[in-house]
């Protein structure tokens, strides 16, 4: 990959879309995760305007401290980036105690995990439409379009996605390209929705660079039964994820109403 290229390319994508569309600049979740590190990152590159806000939810400190490190990074280098903090905590539990109590934990734990991502995209567009921003998404390829790994209306939900066509190993190599701090690089990922230490590949059960071979095998007509041992396993959690969230990746379902029955 021509990393320097391609930076500057979605960079100046960036711009003009913002432009384009009579936007002011963009406004963004930071984690301490390498995504919304990369992604922000080429934000500020634009020269445009950029919020970056910390919306903790019960979140582990080391996330936390990643992504002050970041943003203190980013306004260190780029006089056009500010910081917002808010602490959505609160409204969480509140949130939380105000649903009614369920007999299934697990269905229950899932849900609110959803429910965390939905409240930071509700703070997000609080602060684009105040400020005239857009909101930009910090999904890569494997999760937007091959196993779905995003919450429907939550960090799904954006204006605009810089590095949706990255597989994650190019994501890091922007990364590293940009300078965006060690820690981060070196962090596992994870997304941050359960309030605990729990990665994805904790979650998903193979690791982005098999899901990254999955896909390039499925892209290819291969099927489960060309495999065996652990690509076998491998292929099949991907196609399982990917059956199950295609609803994610596609166009919402249009009932179309015959031109007879008008």
């Amino acid at each position: 990959m021509q990393t320097e290229k391609v930076i500057d390319h979605i960079v100046n994508w960036l711009k003009e879309y913002a432009t384009n569309a009579k936007c002011k600049g963009f406004v963004i979740g930071v984690s301490g995760g390498i995504d919304s590190a990369v992604t922000s990152t080429l934000c500020a590159k634009t020269g445009l305007n950029l919020l970056c806000l910390e919306m903790p939810i019960h979140q582990g400190e080391n996330q936390v401290t990643r992504a002050d490190r970041h943003i203190d990074w980013l306004m260190n280098n780029f006089s056009n980036v500010s910081r917002q903090a808010v602490n959505l905590t609160p409204v969480f539990d509140s949130l939380v105690a105000a649903f009614p109590k369920v007999e299934n934990e697990e269905e229950r734990f899932m849900s609110l995990a959803n429910t965390r991502a939905r409240l930071r995209m509700t703070t997000l567009y609080y602060f684009a439409a105040l400020e005239g921003y857009l909101v930009a998404g910090t999904g890569n390829k494997v999760e937007d379009f091959g196993v779905g790994f995003y919450t429907k209306y939550g960090d799904g939900g954006v204006d605009l996605s810089p590095i949706a066509d990255l597989l994650k190993t190019e994501v890091y190599e922007l990364g590293r390209v940009l300078g965006v701090n060690q820690d981060i690089m070196d962090a596992a990922p994870t997304d941050g929705l359960w309030g605990d230490s729990r990665t994805d590949e904790d979650q998903i059960g193979a690791s982005y660079p098999e899901l990254e071979w999955a896909m390039k095998m499925d892209d290819q007509g291969r099927i489960a039964a060309d495999f065996s041992g652990r690509e076998n396993e491998v292929f099949s959690i991907y196609k399982k994820l990917n059956t199950a969230n295609k609803h994610k990746m596609i166009p919402i379902p249009i009932c179309e109403i015959p031109e007879q029955l008008k």
